[in-house]
């Protein structure tokens, strides 16, 4: 493997019209942290760069929603972003954004240069248009019928209830959501970018010469190599965006996708620019002796792996980039995260009902990282991680370690005596914990490496649990010296090797033991702290998180899911009205008005209820499916509509001698029809 001098860091730029979930963080944002720290750590020479993707159609749509501009949309959660970021100890060396004026130049004469080299195609093609907006309409402009599972709200780009990627002309039925007319074909140019001009390369670039990438990331690109690349627009009919810079290309806009990844070089300017002791941010894009690494989510893997580096390929000058680890996705509570729905945990909401405990999230998101599949969070997982692994080991033994030495050695660093063979066989079990750990970070592997982390914490937790120095304490204080000394050292190393997955905890950590300089070669060391040394006094690094605050948070899920289906009900149009019928079919139909008087449910029948009604004829029997709405006693006394000329027939043994008419709602809950007054049983209805 080649060595490089310095290393290129970006994490995915969020998009800027909406807040921050768990999601986000698991899938590009703490994989990236930790490798950025760890090689801060190592003493690397290496930049961190993010920022907020600031262009493109679901901005306009927000703001045109919400009545205000996009500008307003992008102020408002690029700041947010920003904010929320900090709060998760993501340690950007700057996190910038697409409306800049750096980026609108740089991504402009980017565009500009292979424009004038020829490296673009010019099509003409039919695209929808709306005529009373008189706009082309952008693929999240339209909606319509999903032709696949026939949801009647799928967007010109995908169905968000079945997953299907779709085009504008897949849908049936489509409608412009800008006017709710209905769109028509206009012919319309744009540029292209001929993706299948780079297939060779690209297959010889990546599937030859990247066989090391995550499996999911080299599997999709073969996926899209094996298909065949075609061209691809790099601009669009729109009002919101950079300009594309030629002549005649007024209301047309560089196209979100070619934009975007332009912000890492911007961002990259922007903050040389400000910090020259940084560089030229012209040698940390186009140096040799850079390397790039682009971490992302799973489906930003096309872009970043065959579109961006066919763009950096085409202007010439730029460097690749050398790994692009993608985590796949995150569930929430075995349902798919999903911010239209609202079932998602906001981070910025986290933080303010969790103070304190962002790296408790950055832990459990760590250990339940996507790596190579979809992963699942629970808020009773994120529970017994922090209470069992981060509290139970990894913070029992630091508080037993310091709260000893407080007791008997006044929190002075005790002298190491002469070592046992328990002393030695437990040195021996952590003294490959620095190569273990870098053999894994330098591979991305970020569960398993915080996992090796955590098993330093057991080793410490077992050495006092079995030498128990509280008891020697009476007989043996050289021991106790050296058992201390021991556990001291191993507290220390604690605070080496979290330190990039919990940065929060590791700097009070180190302030607690008086570690005020340390690096990454230190990792392994038994003589972190000197005798003598001493440090301050002890506070718990973790605490318990209780039932009740997790139970708010679930009960916080519930709502959204309860709301979103009420929405989802009112929403939903009704069923279509069935043929017409003749008046003299309708009246052969005898509706009546009976009371109820007993009610009950039908044994081994979960959905059936047994009534039996007055019908102001001598009473009958009556089945009816909706045990699952009501409950018997709820029934008993009301009037209710029913069929009394059906047929009778036996259900389950019991014969039912009409039909109890019900209202089916949009969601599909059933309510039992009823009359406003009551009246006499028997009524007919009319």
């Amino acid at each position: 493997m080649k060595e490089y001098k310095r290393t290129l860091v970006t994490a995915a730029l969020p998009y800027a019209n909406g807040p921050l979930h768990i999601g986000h963080l698991a899938g590009a944002y703490i994989p990236s942290d930790i490798y950025v720290r760890y090689l801060r750590l190592k003493k690397k020479e290496v930049l961190f760069i993010g920022g907020s993707d600031e262009h493109g159609v679901p901005i306009t749509i927000r703001a045109k929603k919400e009545g205000v501009t996009p500008k307003d949309v992008i102020d408002r959660f690029h700041y947010q972003m920003k904010e929320t970021f900090k709060g998760m100890g993501i340690s950007y060396d700057i996190y910038g954004r697409t409306s800049s004026e750096t980026h609108e130049k740089l991504a402009s004469d980017f565009f500009r240069k292979l424009y004038d080299n020829g490296k673009f195609i010019q099509k003409t093609s039919e695209q929808y248009y709306d005529p009373e907006a008189k706009m082309f309409l952008a693929d999240r402009y339209i909606t319509g019928e999903c032709p696949h599972c026939h949801n009647e709200k799928a967007y010109g780009d995908q169905c968000e209830k079945c997953g299907t990627s779709l085009s504008p002309t897949d849908l049936i039925n489509p409608v412009s959501t800008v006017t709710g007319c209905k769109p028509v074909m206009k012919e319309t140019t744009h540029w292209y970018l001929p993706l299948e001009q780079y297939q060779e390369w690209l297959e010889k670039w990546i599937l030859e010469g990247h066989k090391e990438w995550r499996p999911n990331v080299y599997g999709q690109c073969k996926s899209w190599l094996d298909m065949g690349l075609q061209p691809r627009a790099v601009s669009r009919d729109l009002d919101w965006g950079i300009p594309v810079p030629v002549e005649g290309a007024e209301g047309k806009v560089l196209y979100v996708w070619f934009d975007a990844p332009i912000g890492y070089i911007s961002n990259t300017k922007e903050l040389c620019d400000a910090h020259p002791e940084k560089g030229s941010w012209e040698t940390w894009w186009k140096d040799q002796d850079t390397r790039l690494v682009h971490f992302i989510g799973k489906d930003n893997i096309v872009f970043h792996c065959i579109v961006f580096p066919s763009m950096l390929k085409a202007e010439g000058s730029y460097i690749l980039p050398d790994n692009v680890p993608s985590n796949e996705f995150l569930n929430l509570e075995d349902d798919k995260i999903s911010t239209s729905r609202n079932w998602a945990v906001w981070v910025h909401e986290y933080l303010e009902d969790f103070p304190g405990k962002a790296d408790v999230m950055r832990y459990v998101l760590t250990a339940n990282a996507p790596e190579t599949k979809d992963n699942n969070f629970t808020w009773k997982d994120f529970q017994a991680r922090n209470n069992n692994e981060l509290v139970a080991v990894y913070g029992n033994f630091v508080n037993r370690a310091l709260v000893l030495t407080q007791k008997y050695f006044n929190g002075s660093v005790p002298e190491r005596g002469e070592l046992t063979d328990y002393d030695n066989e437990t040195l021996k079990e952590f003294a490959d914990v620095k190569q273990n750990l870098e053999n894994l970070l330098e591979n991305f592997k970020f569960r398993e490496a915080q996992k090796e982390a955590m098993n330093l914490a057991r080793i410490g937790n077992k050495y006092l649990a079995d030498t128990e120095p509280w008891k020697l304490a009476k007989t043996d204080m050289k021991r106790v010296e050296t058992i201390l000394n021991i556990a001291l050292q191993l507290v220390a190393n604690l605070a080496i090797a979290f330190e990039p997955f919990l940065p929060f905890s590791s700097e009070k950590l180190r302030g607690m033991i008086g570690l005020e300089t340390f690096d990454w070669n230190q990792l392994g060391s038994i003589d972190l702290l000197a005798a003598g040394h001493v440090m301050a006094k002890p506070e718990l690094l973790f605490e318990k998180i209780e039932d009740d605050a997790i139970e708010a948070q679930i009960q916080k899920l519930l709502k959204s899911k309860e709301e979103n289906e009420k929405k989802a009900a009112a929403e939903k149009p009704a069923n279509p009205i069935k043929a017409n019928i003749e008046f003299p079919e309708f009246e052969k139909l005898d509706i009546r008005v009976g009371t109820v008087l007993e009610c009950q449910k039908v044994p081994k029948a979960d959905k059936l209820l047994q009534f039996k009604i007055d019908d102001g004829l001598g009473g009958r029997t009556i089945l009816s499916g909706i045990a699952a709405y009501y409950k018997p006693e709820e029934l008993v006394g009301k009037q209710v509509c029913f069929i009394a000329n059906l047929a009778p027939r036996k259900i389950r043994g019991i014969e039912s001698q009409g039909m109890i008419l019900s209202a089916l709602d949009a969601d599909g809950k059933l309510a039992v029809t009823t009359v406003e007054k009551q009246v006499k049983p028997g009524s007919e209805v009319c």
